[in-house]
C-alpha cells in the first residue's frame, strides 16, 4: 500500500485524469441509461464533481474540495485556471468567423443579447438574496450566462471560492433546463432550421444543453447551435470580468 500511494502521489496528474476519465464514462452511461440522452452526461459530471468537491472538503477540512486528498492532489491542478482557460482558447480557435456570418444580423445580436439577459436575470437574483458586494454580484450573475463564464469571471475579479463555485451551480441548473426544455418548446418557436438554431444558441448560450437540447429535438441542428453557443461563452468571457463587472460596480 505504501508504494501504491508513493506511485500515485508521484503522479497525481496522471491519477487526476484517470479519476475524471472514469468519471465522465460514468456520467455518460446514467445520462443514456437513466435519461434517454435528454440530460447531457457533461451536466451530470459536472454535479457529481460538485458533490465530491463538498464531501472532499468536509472530509479533510480543507478549502479545495477532494484536491486536499493527498491521492487526488493532481486534481487540484487539473481543475486549475489554467487548463480551464487553455480549453476555452482552444474551444475558440476551432470556430471560424465566417462561419457565424451565416447567420446573420440576427445571430450576432442573439450572442449580446443572451450574455447579456442571462447575466442581469443571474445579478438580480443575487442580489435579492442579500448579495451587494460588486465582485459576488457580477460572478453570480456570469455563472447564470453560463458555468464556463462564472469562474472565468470570478476568478479574474478575485472572489471567493465558494462563490465561484455557487456561479458553476446556477450555470448548471441553467444547462439542465435548457436540456430538457429545447425539445419541449422547438415546435412553438420554430426550431426546425440551421439558421434559427443559430439564433437559439447564440440565445441560450450554454453549449452542453443546447447540444443536447437540439439533438434530442433534430440531430442534424447541433452543429449550428452549438457553433453560435461557443462564440457566446467567448463573449461573456470578455465581457464578465470588464463591462459587466464596472456596470455593476457603478450601480451597486
Amino acid at each position: 500500500m505504501e508504494i501504491l500511494e508513493t506511485v500515485f502521489v508521484r503522479n497525481s496528474l496522471v491519477v487526476a485524469f484517470a479519476v475524471i476519465g472514469i468519471t465522465i464514462w460514468l456520467s455518460y452511461f446514467l445520462a443514456d441509461r437513466l435519461t434517454n440522452g435528454r440530460i447531457h452526461g457533461s451536466a451530470i459530471a459536472i454535479a457529481l464533481g460538485l458533490v465530491a468537491a463538498y464531501f472532499g472538503g468536509r472530509a479533510t477540512g480543507g478549502s479545495t474540495g477532494v484536491a486536499d486528498i493527498t491521492l487526488l492532489g493532481g486534481i487540484g491542478l487539473m481543475g486549475g485556471g489554467m487548463m480551464r482557460d487553455f480549453a476555452i482558447v482552444a474551444t475558440a480557435f476551432g470556430v471560424k468567423l465566417s462561419e457565424l456570418k451565416k447567420a446573420g444580423l440576427a445571430g450576432v445580436v442573439s450572442i449580446f443579447a443572451g450574455v447579456v439577459v442571462s447575466f442581469i436575470v443571474g445579478a438580480v437574483v443575487a442580489v435579492l438574496y442579500g448579495y451587494t458586494d460588486p465582485v459576488t454580484v457580477t460572478t453570480i450573475g456570469a455563472g447564470a450566462v453560463t458555468y464556463i463564464v462564472g469562474p472565468v469571471t470570478g476568478s479574474a475579479l478575485g472572489a471567493e471560492s465558494d462563490i465561484i463555485a455557487l456561479s458553476v451551480a446556477a450555470g448548471l441548473i441553467k444547462s439542465i433546463l435548457v436540456m430538457i426544455g429545447t425539445p419541449l418548446v422547438a415546435k412553438s418557436i420554430g426550431l426546425d432550421n440551421p439558421q434559427s438554431a443559430m439564433v437559439f444558441g447564440g440565445l441560450m448560450g450554454t453549449t452542453s444543453g443546447v447540444a443536447a437540447g437540439l439533438a434530442a429535438t433534430d440531430p442534424k441542428l447541433v452543429p449550428y447551435g452549438a457553433m453560435t453557443a461557443t462564440f457566446y461563452t467567448g463573449i461573456g468571457c470578455l465581457l464578465g470580468p470588464s463591462i459587466l463587472f464596472f456596470i455593476v460596480n457603478a450601480v451597486l
